[in-house]
Formats: C-alpha cells, structure tokens, sequence
C-alpha cells in the first residue's frame, strides 16, 4: 500500500500495525459462518477503518468495530446440537433427579413425544435432510423452592442440549434483552445473543427465569413484554432483531422455558404464546423421601460424609421437614440437613466418637435454634 511520502516514519510504522490488525479482522470476519448480508456490512466498516488507517485517524473506531466483529463471529452461526428425544431416556433422568411431579414430568414427556414424531416426519419430507421444527415455550409456574429451574436443566441434559439461563428479577433496562445499539456507550448485544453465544449452538434450552419481576415500573414491564413477546412467539422469533447486531437472528431453534411464582404482571398476549405448567407444593411425606433419597447423599458427598460417621433417628425427620410452619419448596429443608452435617461434621474432627446419632433429644445441638425446630 503507498503512502504519502510526507507521512512521518513513526506514523507510518503505526499505520502499518493497524493495517495488520485490520485484515486480520477481514480474515476473521471471512472465515465465520455469519450470513452473507452482515458480513457485507461489517466488511464496509472495516473497509472504512483501512481508509482511515492512512492517516492515523483510526483509533477513535477501530475498538468498536473490532468488538462488533468479534461478537458477529463469536455467534454459533448454523451450529445445532443432535437433539435426543428418547422418551424413555427422559423419564429415566428426570426420575433420577426430581422426586414426584409425576404430572409435570407427563406433561413435559408429552411435548417430547410430539417433537419426536415431528422431527422424524420432517426428515422423511425432506429426503433424510433434517429440518428442525419450532419447539413450544414452557411456562413452569409455582413458589420457590419447588424445582422449576432444575427440572429445566435436566430437560436439557435428557435432550442433549446445552443449557443457559437469564435472570430478569428486576431487570432495569428492556435493552438487558435487546441489546445496546452500537453508537451508544456501553454497547454489547442482549442477555439472549450472549446465551447462544456461552452454549455455542443455536439451539440450546435457554431458561428465562422470574419473568414476572422484571420491573415494578409499569412502563418498563410493558416493553419487556413486549421484547419478550418477540423473542418467545414462534411466529416472531425466526427474526429477532438484537439491537446491538442490528440484523435478523433466528431464535426458532431454541427450546425456551420460562419461570414464574405467579402470573401478575404477564400480558395476556404473552401468555397466549405460552404452554403453563404449574408446579404444586411438596407434601410432607414427598419432602421425607426427597430429604432421606437426594438431599442427605447429595449434602454427605460434598462434605465427605456417610451413614458410617452420621445416623439420625427416623422421629428427627418431621421436625426437620417442618421446622416452623409450611415450606412449599425443599430448600430450607436442605439448609437444615446441611447445617445438621456441618456441625456433627465438627464433632467428628474434634474427637467425639463415631457415628454420632441424632435424635429428637440432641437435636437442638446440630440445628440452630433460629433455623430449625425450635424457631
């Protein structure tokens, strides 16, 4: 490239680095999957940036097209996972992990059921070309604490995809999901480019969870419907436009599950667009069975623990369960078997000889007064 002769040496050795760096974007940019139209357009600016380069005039855009590019590219443009839609396979996991639901886990093995039989008829219409087809938008609904967001992550693990999750409590800006445009400060693309950005295919599960608090501001809460709107409507979310980008994503492939502990506060055209399933409180005996068969194995391994250094008392479980009043979830339930561990776990290693026994009588020396039974 000639420049002129009256360009300083030191300019000259600089504007020869940034012309490095600058077609080492074009061969970035070349080199990814990203459709045609936007790579034209980004080559335009950085076309721009070889033109300033000659004068030295580069520095004040070079980062913000440099970091546009490395987002367009970061973007797992036509990267899908091999979904694995084994019924079967489902309910075996879903078993593993999650105690009870059983109408949860029907409902959620019914879609399953209905997307196998669609993909399979797709393949055969496209001549053993898969075609994937839009999957439904869950919406768990229920208190805390009941598993919405784990039977979320073991839908994704029994399908074989990956997994990524947005919190929207008390989400302040509806560009959290839109993204910033590029000519403000503190641009960067929205929460939903960036979780297909973290899981690396375009059709990951992506959980949208509390979307119920986005915002108390009535004004802001209607433009986060609205955006989500965009995002979870089948008929709208092939071209969901991330402000930031500024061009069409297709978001058709990913498997959205949404989370709420009620439903004020959602549009109703929202929940037109979405499948509810609601989740119901835990009994009391379901609670025993989950503490006795998940949560003291899971508490015990993390801790290095067994039935041979710990043994408690099958009268101890209710008070457990149940230390002050009703709990629809299980995880206060969890800290109480936690905090039980930790402080046997203390007797043990100051010398008290093993197993140490828990019953209702000793009880309050291993749950603290203000955590368990006697709050």
């Amino acid at each position: 490239m000639d420049f002129n002769s009256n360009v300083p040496v030191q300019q000259q050795n600089t504007s020869n680095d940034i012309i490095s760096e600058i077609v080492e974007l074009q061969n970035k940019l070349s080199s990814s999957n990203a459709p045609i139209e936007l790579k034209e357009g980004s080559m335009k600016s950085i076309q721009r940036l070889e033109r300033m380069a000659k004068w030295g005039n580069y520095s004040s855009e070079f980062e913000g097209v440099d970091k546009y590019v490395d987002w367009v590219t970061r973007i797992p443009w036509g990267v899908l996972s091999q979904d694995n839609l084994d019924i079967n396979n489902a309910k075996q996991l879903m078993d593993s992990t999650h105690y009870g639901m059983e109408t949860v886990k029907e409902m959620i093995l019914d879609y399953l059921a209905a997307m196998q039989l669609k993909s399979i008829r797709n393949r055969r219409i496209e001549s053993g070309v898969e075609k994937s087809s839009p999957t439904p938008t869950l919406l768990f609904v229920g208190l805390q604490g009941i598993g919405k967001t784990s039977i979320a992550q073991s839908i994704a693990k029994a399908m074989g995809r990956k997994f990524a999750r947005v919190s929207l409590g008390a989400i302040g800006d509806v560009r959290t999901l839109r993204g910033v445009p590029r000519h403000e400060m503190d641009s960067e693309p929205g929460q939903i480019i960036k979780a297909l950005v973290r899981t690396g295919t375009m059709n990951p599960v992506i959980l949208i969870d509390e979307i119920e608090k986005a915002s108390g501001n009535k004004g802001l809460l209607n433009d986060v419907m609205a955006a989500l709107l965009e995002i979870l409507d089948p008929e709208q979310n092939s071209t969901f436009t991330d402000h930031y980008l500024d061009h069409p994503i297709d978001l058709s492939q990913v498997f959205f599950i949404c989370t709420a502990n009620n439903l004020g506060g959602l549009s109703a055209a929202l929940l037109d667009r979405l499948e509810v399933i609601r989740f119901m409180s835990y009994s009391d005996k379901e609670k025993e069975v989950i503490a006795k068969a998940y949560i003291l194995p899971k508490v015990f391994s993390s801790m290095g623990l067994s039935t041979e250094y710990i043994q408690i008392a099958e009268e101890v479980w209710p008070l457990l369960i149940r230390p002050v009043g009703f709990d629809a979830g299980i995880r206060q339930l969890e800290r109480n078997i936690s905090t039980l561990a930790r402080s046997a776990a203390r007797q043990i290693v100051s010398g008290k000889p093993v197993p140490i026994q828990i019953t209702p009588e000793n009880l309050k020396q291993y749950v603290l007064p203000d955590q368990g039974p006697l709050s």
